[in-house]
């Protein structure tokens, strides 16, 4: 194969291989290098030897995810305050049932979820419940016996049940009760904030320790009603508030003058309400929330707008 075509190979895969990436790792940075690094390692592969150049950057790709992970897991001992994904802009496709269908797997909530999981749970999880591929398949990705990887990704399945985490209710709704939030939060009052609010609401700010941030999740509608009435609404009062679709969820970017300061996104209970306030503010996390990306529900592909992701 020449270098040409070789490359081409790679391209045509390589939303696919980002896809992966961020939801086993959380972090756009880190998927990227992954996925870069995947590139390398295709280069100098024998290509006479590869059968299938998908199934061959797949398996490199999680392997090299399954680095990252254990290193990350060292590093979040570390990290200051609650930690959050990196938060994405995927833009709206023309389809409102394949918008929904693109959101199940990306949302904040679901990713913390996975959180819980040990990395080849993650991975073996991943593979077989949000990418589709075979058990055969994900066995050879893994280098285990397909009864392992059963278990893998039905122990994953036990740990990832809250139905909630993949709800996503209609955009009218979303945007009914965004609008409503931001309405409540303006007029300082946690009473009509509370109506909007799940028992088991949650508000948890990451500012990595690098911008100003709650230390400790909020539970409850109480706590959360009066911080966000009487601190939030404080802390907003002159900046730009800009709608955006945030991991598959309507969100809001603020902005203080020009500068993105932070990015909010809501998950919902199973009726409806508000029960996750996820704020991010740590910067790093922020710089690429102005580049939209695409995703394909069928494949799990990520990609930049502005590119042909050639699949």
């Amino acid at each position: 194969m020449s270098e040409t075509a070789q490359s081409e190979v790679f391209e045509a895969i390589r939303p696919r291989l980002l896809g992966l990436a961020y939801r086993m790792l959380g972090s756009m940075a880190d998927a990227e290098d992954a996925v870069q690094d995947t590139f390398l390692k295709w280069q100098g592969a024998e290509q006479a030897s590869i059968v299938s150049p998908e199934a061959y950057l797949t398996t490199l790709c999680t392997n090299r995810c399954l680095d990252y992970l254990k290193a990350a897991h060292r590093k979040r001992v570390d990290y200051v305050g609650p930690w959050i994904p990196e938060p994405l802009q995927i833009g709206t496709q023309d389809d409102p049932e394949r918008d929904l269908e693109r959101a199940q797997s990306l949302t904040t909530a679901f990713l913390l979820l996975l959180e819980r999981l040990s990395p080849k749970e993650r991975a073996a999880y991943l593979l077989r419940e949000v990418f589709g591929k075979s058990y055969p398949d994900v066995a050879a990705t893994l280098g285990l016996s397909e009864t392992a990887c059963r278990q893998l990704v039905s122990r994953a399945g036990r740990h990832v049940k809250d139905p909630a985490a993949r709800f996503v209710p209609p955009p009218e709704h979303q945007e009914r009760m965004l609008s409503a939030f931001l309405a409540a939060l303006e007029s300082g009052s946690p009473d009509r904030l509370s109506v909007l609010l799940a028992d088991g609401v949650q508000f948890q700010t990451d500012g990595g320790g690098k911008a100003t941030a709650l230390r400790r999740v909020l539970r409850g509608p109480e706590a959360v009603g009066k911080y966000v009435a009487r601190i939030l609404s404080r802390l907003w009062t002159g900046a730009r508030l800009e709608h955006l679709d945030i991991n598959g969820l309507r969100g809001i970017a603020v902005y203080d003058g020009p500068r993105l300061v932070t990015a909010m996104t809501l998950g919902y209970s199973e009726d409806g309400r508000i029960d996750r306030i996820y704020n991010i503010r740590n910067p790093d996390k922020l710089r690429r929330l102005s580049r939209p990306l695409r995703h394909d529900p069928a494949n799990g592909a990520l990609w930049n707008e502005v590119c042909d992701p050639g699949i």
